[in-house]
């Protein structure tokens, strides 16, 4: 079986690509919807996607249910994600260009990892900093136009303010990635994509084409719903911080695809863009982080199996993965392991 670590930059990779090519699919849809509205469908054609197959799937206990509790943190989640995050980026696109936008965006990681550092108590050593910065370049690179890059101080504080926003999405969902995933992204989804459309009526928008909205649900299933599930369990397996290093190589993920299925040329700085993002994955895959640490006592619900972190007893037989309440007694121990939900200790 292989190792959480692996597992989770899987999900990493996987959710950068299915996100990155939803940028070259969605190009042809803005010829008939505008930007809000295209994001809103895309949101609530991930959220229906993920509602159809909880309707599907059997029900499980291997998997902690979301609480009242939770509500605070999944508002945040929503509306920093889903709505500020966006109209920030749209008011940027507003007033710079989409190449001068684009070069912006890339500071969702560095946000992403300072805020997992200085806020969410997250360790992130060098091998982090220097495989986030490997990504960045590989990121700047690619987005590198031939224009002039200015931009105005009301666009560029827009774009850092939007990056700020889904850095504080992606530790808020790594807090809550504890809970049903699934679940955790269908509301997620479904919320972001409902405040997104009712602020595109509010401001005059119109519904497109029956076919673009289909078209766009399609999309939004597989590049949002499935992608953003596929990024919660990196969050979880991973921690924030390690997770932004690998969705950051979605825009060079999306700009191959955007070779491959829509036939554009192969622009040289592609080769280096992703050597760059290359080595950024592969000081993350050879990170080996060990020493002894100390496991407070804690009490809390997720899903899990007996390792070594979970030696309670149960009155009968169970059937693992399963999730309830169970307590944690102190322990010390060594061995490798990365800032998920059971290690965030000091350094």
């Amino acid at each position: 079986m292989r190792s959480p670590v692996f597992r989770g930059a899987l999900c990493g990779l996987a959710a950068a690509a299915l996100f990155g090519l939803s940028a070259p699919l969605a190009k042809p849809l803005l010829g008939s919807t505008g930007p809000l509205m295209l994001s809103a469908l895309l949101y609530l054609g991930g959220g229906l996607a993920l509602a159809l197959a909880s309707l599907l799937r059997r029900s499980s206990s291997t998997e902690a249910p979301l609480r009242r509790q939770d509500a605070p943190l999944l508002a945040v989640v929503i509306l920093a994600g889903g709505v500020v995050g966006p109209v920030l980026m749209l008011l940027a696109l507003e007033r710079a260009s989409a190449a001068a936008v684009s070069l912006l965006l890339n500071l969702e990681g560095p946000f992403t990892l300072g805020l997992a550092a200085l806020v969410f108590g997250e360790h992130v050593g060098w091998r982090g900093v220097a495989s986030l910065a490997a990504v960045v370049t590989g990121a700047v690179l690619l987005g590198l136009p031939g224009e002039s890059v200015q931009v105005t101080p009301v666009a560029g504080a827009a774009a850092a303010g939007a990056c700020l926003a889904w850095g504080l999405d992606n530790n808020v969902t790594r807090v809550l990635s504890v809970r049903d995933p699934v679940a955790l992204v269908r509301l997620k989804t479904l919320g972001a994509g409902g405040c997104s459309l009712g602020l595109a009526l509010l401001l005059g928008q119109h519904l497109p084409p029956w076919r673009v909205v289909v078209a766009a649900l399609l999309l939004g299933a597989a590049s949002y719903g499935t992608s953003i599930l596929l990024d919660a369990y990196a969050l979880r397996l991973l921690g924030a911080a390690r997770e932004a290093a690998y969705f950051a190589t979605a825009p060079f993920l999306g700009a191959l695809g955007a070779v491959i299925l829509l036939g554009e040329a192969f622009p040289p700085v592609l080769i280096a863009s992703g050597g760059c993002m290359a080595v950024g994955v592969w000081l993350l895959l050879r990170e080996r982080h060990g020493h002894v640490h100390t496991h407070g006592e804690l009490v809390h619900e997720h899903g899990h199996v007996h390792d070594e972190h979970h030696r309670h007893s149960h009155p009968g037989p169970v059937t693992e993965p399963h999730s309830h309440p169970h307590r944690h007694a102190p322990l010390v121990h060594d061995h490798p392991h990365v800032p998920d939900l059971h290690h965030h200790h000091r350094h």
